[in-house]
């Protein structure tokens, strides 16, 4: 049957978050508090694990995040409310 897979990564000035899920249930999510990756599924099921370097790619998106948060924020900062 089809699967509904999905990814969330998006930032503020001051937090963050990367996830991926499968079906509804979350497969694994970057814990920025705690420096590590997180894979909440239950030890008695069988499910994959992620790669090395997971959470460091999570981080580097978190930069480039933030990076493009200040770049528009900067870019929209003289434009009127109203035209």
């Amino acid at each position: 049957g089809l699967h509904v897979d999905l990814s969330i990564s998006g930032c503020s000035d001051s937090d963050g978050e990367e996830m991926y899920s499968l079906d509804g249930e979350e497969k694994w999510f970057a814990d920025f508090i705690n420096h590590r990756g997180v894979e909440p599924l239950p030890s008695f099921i069988d499910h994959m694990s992620y790669v090395e370097g997971t959470y460091e790619g999570a981080v580097a998106n978190q930069q480039v995040c933030r990076s493009d948060l200040k770049n528009s924020l900067e870019a929209l900062k003289d434009i009127p409310l109203e035209n």
